[in-house]
């Protein structure tokens, strides 16, 4: 009876203080009311889950199998939050990336880790952008008086010598006051275009424009962190290589990595909730001897592998020696294709694991899949089967039992939250 009357007391208390709660959320709390407490006493908000019509949408198009006849048991089960779903950018399949509406979407598809890829701007103050010179792909710096700031500034598509369209407008070009007056758009830019307008007007047809007509808001590193907390999320900043000069004004790239981890430590996040990644080793071998606590989550990212993985499985113990415990590489570098055409773990997958390397990967859901474009960068060694939207069922369940990831970078994470969370129910 005491048990019943607490519960009831904490159910009325959350919602109070999360009126947008939902009734599938409300029952995650009363099934999982110490989760809801620890929320409750940290202050922290409880958003409300739901995979939405995608997942759905994909598992009517599956083949029959076992997989799908799994997969459909689980439609009315209730949506839980997984850090095995890890949000890429937010939500950028159909949301403009690294924006606080982008993340709003991943945070209400479940996904456990959010990340934000830090930049710089001209003033040294950190940003949330996949790239430092990204804005006029982005965001609409090249529709605003901003434009006259670009490193570059637009030049149309020349027929004549058939030189692409381009522009380059950096982070590091403008303020952070000035960075908040831009809004984000897709991440898109048109070579052939002969106008502005044509240049920035270009989401691949996969995407929409649905969620980015009206802007979409810009978000500092510090604002990420606090967005996150308020939901009480884990974060996966990535260490990026700038694309000015370093140093840039005295700022140097161990500067830059300090003042990161510095705003971690200012807002009080737990360090097990840190994720940082890297594309560069040295960053990584930085972050582990100055900051060991934070660094035993640092994820190692990889991008460029030799065709048989021979170097790249004998750079494994340089890897293991310098401290790094997590890999992550691209989606295609840990799959292959067996006699009969089905997936299976690839000769490097077998390496990481002999090592005994935790390993997360990137990304489901970035890429247009039909059979003309064979699932383009990101499926390359699994082409062959991975022809349809669908497939991303077979490629997470591949990844899930036979690679043994404990986490998939998604451009929409409510699907990999949905398959999860029906593979290993809580």
């Amino acid at each position: 009876m005491k048990k019943i009357f607490l519960l009831l007391i904490l159910s009325l208390a959350i919602l109070i203080a999360d009126e947008s709660l939902s009734i599938k959320s409300y029952k995650s709390i009363v099934k999982h009311p110490e989760k809801a407490l620890i929320a409750l006493n940290s202050g922290k908000n409880i958003a409300a889950i739901s995979y939405g019509v995608r997942p759905y949408y994909l598992l009517n198009q599956l083949e029959d199998s076992p997989l799908k006849e799994k997969l459909l048991a689980c439609q009315n089960t209730t949506p839980h939050r997984s850090d095995f779903s890890i949000a890429h950018r937010g939500a950028p399949l159909q949301f403009p990336e690294h924006t606080k509406e982008s993340y709003m979407a991943a945070i209400h598809m479940g996904a456990g880790i959010h990340e934000c890829d830090v930049t710089f701007t001209k003033d040294k103050k950190l940003v949330c952008r996949h790239s430092q010179c990204d804005l006029h792909q982005t965001t609409d710096i090249l529709l605003t008086p901003l434009a006259e700031k670009c490193s570059e500034a637009f030049h149309p598509y020349n027929a004549t010598t058939d030189t692409s369209a381009y522009a380059k407008c950096c982070t590091s070009d403008i303020t952070l006051e000035e960075f908040y007056t831009l809004k984000g758009k897709m991440d898109a830019s048109n070579p052939k275009a002969s106008n502005i307008h044509e240049f920035v007007d270009a989401t691949p047809d996969f995407r929409t424009d649905l969620y980015a007509n009206d802007g979409a808001t810009l978000m500092s590193h510090q604002d990420s962190i606090a967005l996150f907390q308020h939901y009480a999320l884990k974060m996966t900043p990535e260490i990026k290589s700038p694309s000015v000069t370093m140093p840039f004004d005295h700022f140097s790239q161990h500067d830059y990595i300090d003042a990161l981890v510095q705003e971690y430590y200012n807002a009080g996040v737990d360090t097990n909730d840190i994720f940082i990644q890297s594309f560069n080793l040295s960053d990584l071998v930085y972050l582990i001897k100055k900051y060991p606590a934070l660094a035993k989550n640092a994820i190692y990212l990889q991008e460029e592998f030799d065709k048989d993985y021979t170097k790249d499985i004998k750079r494994l113990s340089e890897i293991k020696n310098a401290g790094v415990t997590t890999i992550a590489p691209p989606i295609w570098a840990l799959l292959s294709l067996d006699t009969d055409g089905k997936l299976q773990s690839s000769l490097y997958t077998k390496a990481l694991k002999a090592k005994g390397f935790k390993i997360i990967t990137w990304s489901i859901e970035r890429s247009k899949i039909t059979p003309q474009t064979q699932g383009g960068w990101y499926y390359q060694s699994v082409s062959k089967t991975v022809t349809k939207n669908s497939d991303i069922y077979k490629v997470l369940s591949t990844l899930d039992k036979e690679v043994g990831v404990s986490g998939v970078f998604s451009d929409w994470p409510a699907t990999t939250t949905f398959y999860y969370n029906c593979m290993h129910p809580q």
